[in-house]
């Protein structure tokens, strides 16, 4: 008889979903589903609203990664108004996008997924979280809650708040780092860097013994997608649009971001409230493609600085081609974090972040405008359109978790295509169904992610409806 197992809800995650496992009639999996189960609307209520008001009303879409719906809205308010913005603003930009990429790195590597391959998968889901990771190896927690600490620093330094900031706008910033902000993020670097080489040495020592996980979790052809600069260089805040196969071979390069409705198209799935971006070209099937940090390692060339370089050719010699094993998005983000300390470093030695010259001002001049960059779990799209008056009249958001949603379903039908045998299913073969979910690191909704042991209903459903085997824990 077939059969459905449901995971609901997914842990360790920020927000809501459930999986479905699709057993046949052998008691093998079919067919695996990631559902996203909450609906809020952003786009929509957003219609109606002054251009202007956009940059402060979009970070409440999340609060783990406000700071890329505040940069990218901006962005989008940039083009309505047709300005290039100060070059003092647009370094300012990249530093706070920096520190955004570290300090929601830093959560989900210590905080979401460590305690699984730290303290290992068959640990009791009370114990296996952040604080389970502090009581076994209270250094390596304490390491990573003060990396996390520095990129939200960083954040509040410029912006005023670690969550929300009010700081940036159509046309550039509102105020310059101090001297006094300079000073206190060259105190953090030192230990920011410290941490960062800890953390790869651990993960890298983690890898020899989890040869299995790297090869089934979610390990399979793909695209992939990012912002490159004209050289090919890693890219999270400008730049153009890169597609890359699995066997590295550039599909696409140097795609205006402002046009990405040429070449991605948004499917709508019943099963789930997240849309599925996919390259248009190739059709659904064929034009799956993964944002985050494993794709934009990818698909650059190089990232610009030496220290992360090292890594990255370390990072692209683990594979021929590209690297395809979700698994290692956890090592990619460690890569990243490295590359925002080292970059944050050297435009500590630049004065035109102090400068005041940080606004251009304009009135509506295009009556459509686009922002694009990179948040920590891919490329974000804001897409604008306003009227005379830069009224609201409509707007697309294109999340970096929807464009891994395709992505994510093969993961998690892989996984559990290897570990489940038969409609009894441990724990801990469950956990290892939802980490395949952590690996992208999804961000669901704008609410900060609860920590703690959450409850997991597990179902066995006949096709006609009727439930033939319950479990529940929490």
């Amino acid at each position: 008889m077939s059969q459905r197992v449901l995971i609901n809800p997914v842990t360790r995650i920020e927000g809501h979903a459930k999986i479905s496992i699709f057993l046949d009639d052998d008691g093998k999996v079919s067919d695996a589903e990631f559902h996203v189960t909450e609906f809020r609307g952003f786009e929509k209520f957003c219609e109606g609203r002054p251009l202007a008001e956009m940059p402060g009303i979009t970070p409440r879409i999340c609060g783990i990664c406000p700071v890329s719906h505040l940069l990218v809205s901006a962005k989008a308010g940039d083009a309505i108004l047709a300005v290039n913005i100060p070059s003092a603003a647009e370094k300012l930009r990249r530093l706070m996008n920096l520190a955004q990429i570290i300090q929601s790195h830093a959560l989900s590597f210590f905080h979401l997924s460590a305690p699984d391959f730290l303290l290992g998968w068959d640990t009791a889901p009370a114990q296996r979280n952040i604080f389970g990771l502090a009581a076994a190896n209270p250094d390596v927690a304490r390491a990573g809650i003060r990396l996390r600490q520095f990129g939200q620093e960083v954040i509040e330094i410029l912006g005023g708040k670690k969550i929300h900031p009010a700081w940036c706008v159509p046309g550039g910033v509102r105020s310059p780092l101090t001297p006094e902000g300079r000073d206190a993020i060259r105190a953090w670097l030192p230990e920011a860097c410290s941490t960062t080489h800890l953390a790869l040495k651990i993960f890298k020592r983690m890898l020899q013994g989890r040869e299995l996980e790297t090869e089934v979790f979610g390990n399979f052809p793909s695209l992939f997608m990012g912002l490159v600069s004209p050289d090919g260089a890693w890219e999270h805040y400008g730049g153009k649009l890169r597609f890359k196969d699995s066997n590295g071979k550039i599909v696409a390069d140097q795609l205006e971001p402002q046009k990405y409705f040429e070449y991605i198209n948004e499917a709508v799935q019943n099963s789930s409230y997240l849309k599925s971006p996919y390259f248009k070209s190739l059709g659904i099937h064929g034009g799956m493609y993964r944002v985050g940090p494993l794709a934009r390692l990818n698909v650059c060339d190089h990232i610009g600085v030496p220290q992360a370089d090292v890594e990255l050719k370390h990072f692209k010699s683990m594979r021929h081609g590209a690297v395809t094993s979700s698994f290692l998005y956890h090592y990619a983000r460690l890569i990243e974090i490295l590359a925002g300390v080292e970059f944050i470093e050297r435009y500590m030695g630049d004065e035109e972040l102090l400068s005041h010259d940080l606004r251009a001002d304009a009135d509506i001049n295009n009556l459509r405008g686009i922002g694009v960059g990179e948040a920590p779990r891919g490329t974000l799209f804001h897409d604008y359109t306003v009227d005379r008056n830069g009224i609201l009249k409509r707007v697309n958001l294109i999340i970096a978790t929807g464009q891994n949603n395709l992505a994510m379903n093969q993961t998690v039908a892989q996984i559990a295509r290897h570990y489940v045998k038969g409609p009894k299913i441990p724990e801990p073969m469950l956990n290892r169904i939802e980490h395949g979910i952590r690996c992208f690191d999804p961000c669901l909704s704008c609410s900060t992610h609860a920590i703690g042991q959450m409850p997991l209903h597990v179902q066995l459903i006949a096709p006609g409806g009727e439930v033939v085997g319950e479990t529940t824990r929490g």
